[in-house]
């Protein structure tokens, strides 16, 4: 099948069909996790799913990043 015959297919394509799609697309550029990492991953979204109010809204985590960031530059130069 040509890139051109593929492209016209995607349209045919279901949702689903094309997330993995391009999931598998992405997948080429990197390597998959280890096993160990993909368990890992399930654990932690697991746990997510059971408790989602345990997350830390990014601007959370971006105000903290900043103050880190700022102290390193006042320790810095004392």
């Amino acid at each position: 099948m040509s890139f051109t015959e593929v492209l016209e297919e995607l349209p045919a394509l279901t949702i689903g069909q094309r997330q993995l799609l391009v999931r598998r697309v992405l997948e080429l550029d990197e390597p998959p996790l280890s096993p160990e990492d993909e368990t890992l991953v399930d654990e932690r979204l697991a746990a997510h799913r059971k408790n989602p109010d345990s997350a830390v809204p990014l601007a959370s985590q971006r105000l903290t990043a900043c103050s880190l960031k700022a102290l390193s530059y006042v320790f810095f130069f004392i």
